[in-house]
């Protein structure tokens, strides 16, 4: 019998949440962002719930490639453009746009041989201050692509630092939104500025908005908002299973380093899962999980394959009791995944992406 943890993938949420960015933005084309291995849901499982987006917007060639070998033949955007002249063959042979953020990128468009036809995504650095051109710069990247016959198209391109609200908020969105336009005013094209978080947070005009983590069931902007506020519906759920139980003494201590010390009897049980699987270690006495569906906390360390958790409120726990580290119990209670990333002090992004090859994943339409 194989160890109970496995992962969930469940592509009835990735269908609702992408309506979500539809009724969001219903005069945009929107992508879906499936990079990082569809943020660690795996892209081949995702696909079939979020075909019916507009495109795809990912990273590197080989994840194209994966989109393409799936039976995808509309539109696909390498958020990072291409990374060496050879690359360039590449997009032509698969039909992949490309974005364009700094010069030498532009070199190579120049000297591709003809007849190639480019859909390009022209980034500017509108205060992100990852990838772009800076303003004063933008507009002589665009002539010189502008003039190329290798260019079919140019969309304008930018992406916010703060439409999450966490930091700047409205006053930092308007400013770089401001910037923006000052910048493309009179230059032909269409616009791609929005991300989650401005998808449900800004209502700008994006002719493609890049829906990335709203789709995989994390709210952009928590914990100002949950994803019940969104109405977003958890995409993946990590679950396993009641090992052992223990029964403490007041003064009894658990796991590695003793970090937790108990003050009262204390009945815990041990779950199949640790930072093998993904987990994170630093996640610290008090992370919520979910045991038969309610509610606990986790205590003492994180080790390699095992956790321990607090059956003070399960009474009837026993071995074999279903464990949720996040997402939806079997009993039908959900655990945010957002709410295990804040205790841990990371973001929901991080675990999803985290959880390791040995952990198995099932698919739940």
């Amino acid at each position: 019998m194989p160890r109970p943890i496995h992962a969930v993938v469940h592509q009835d949420a990735l269908t609702h949440n992408l309506q979500v960015a539809r009724n969001a933005t219903p005069d945009s084309q929107v992508f879906a962002v499936v990079k990082a291995n569809a943020y660690g849901h795996g892209i081949e499982r995702v696909y079939p719930a979020l075909s019916a987006a507009d495109g795809f917007a990912l990273l590197d060639l080989a994840e194209a490639k994966r989109i393409r070998a799936l039976g995808w033949t509309g539109p696909i955007l390498l958020l990072e453009g291409v990374f060496s002249p050879q690359d360039l063959y590449d997009c032509t042979q698969d039909q992949l746009s490309f974005t364009v953020h700094h010069l030498s990128q532009i070199e190579w468009i120049e000297r591709h041989p003809a007849p190639a036809q480019f859909h390009v995504y022209l980034k500017m650095n509108s205060g992100m201050n990852r990838l772009g051109f800076q303003p004063a710069a933008y507009r002589e990247a665009w002539q010189r692509l502008h003039a190329l016959p290798q260019v079919a198209s140019i969309t304008h391109m930018t992406h916010f630092s703060d439409a999450d609200g966490n930091r700047f908020g409205e006053s930092g969105i308007n400013y770089q939104q401001r910037i923006f336009e000052q910048t493309v005013e009179g230059l032909a094209g269409p616009r791609s500025i929005s991300n989650s978080a401005a998808i449900l947070r800004h209502p700008l005009h994006s002719d493609v908005v890049r829906s990335g983590i709203m789709l995989y069931g994390s709210a952009p902007d928590y914990p100002a908002h949950s994803i019940d506020h969104w109405t977003l519906k958890p995409t993946m759920s990590l679950r396993s299973e009641l090992l052992a139980i223990q029964d403490l003494q007041p003064n009894d201590t658990v796991g590695y380093g003793s970090s937790f010390m108990a003050d009262r009897p204390l009945k815990i049980g041990i779950v199949a899962c640790g930072y093998a699987d993904g987990y994170q270690r630093i996640s610290p006495t008090g992370t919520p999980i979910l045991v038969d569906g309610v509610r606990t906390r986790t205590v003492g360390r994180v080790s390699m394959d095992m956790l321990a958790v607090d059956l003070t409120p399960v009474p009837q726990a026993a071995v074999g009791s279903e464990v949720v580290l996040w997402g939806r119990s079997k009993t039908g209670a959900t655990l945010s995944i957002d709410d295990v990333a804040v205790a841990s002090g990371t973001v929901g992004y991080e675990l999803m992406c985290a959880v390791t090859a040995r952990v198995p994943f099932i698919i739940q339409t």
